[in-house]
């Protein structure tokens, strides 16, 4: 049985999952709407794998027994100033989700939760990724500058993920 502590967290991250792919549905779409289709495709692909992290989290819960809740997912904001400002949101929100990654690791060890610790250890191993490429994204936007070749070019490379 798992602690209420540890299923309070997972059940605030499951919300926090989803509201990621709120988000990254949002950002598709308004890439779509400006025909960066590269990046619309790159952060709907992106917004299915927060689904996935939803659900690992969710079936977890309901293995060790707990109770899920599942309180409204906010609604995302729907435009950005250009792909740059969107991508450094993407960023900022993937090293939120770290911080709640390891707050619930931090729980997790506090508990004696050794479950806990190994079903979270891939997911502060997947955060490591998560930031890396966006940030990876934000570096190349920054370098190009507004650069519409530049921005074409890695529009053109997203859509091959």
């Amino acid at each position: 049985m798992i602690g209420k502590k540890m299923e309070e967290l997972i059940n605030t991250q499951i919300n926090a999952e989803m509201y990621s792919a709120y988000l990254y549905l949002s950002m598709s779409s308004w890439c779509s709407q400006h025909t960066w289709n590269g990046f619309a495709h790159w952060l709907r692909l992106q917004a299915q794998e927060e689904l996935t992290h939803a659900m690992k989290f969710y079936d977890y819960l309901n293995e060790r027994g707990g109770i899920v809740t599942l309180p409204a997912i906010d609604a995302p904001k729907a435009e950005w100033k250009d792909v740059l400002e969107l991508f450094k949101e993407v960023y900022a929100h993937e090293q939120k989700v770290t911080g709640m990654i390891n707050a619930m690791m931090a729980e997790a060890i506090k508990q004696k939760d050794y479950a806990a610790e190994i079903m979270l250890q891939w997911f502060v191993s997947e955060q490591v990724e998560e930031e890396a490429n966006a940030s990876e994204i934000v570096v190349k936007l920054e370098k190009i500058g507004p650069s519409a070749g530049g921005l074409f070019q890695i529009d053109h490379q997203l859509e091959k993920r």
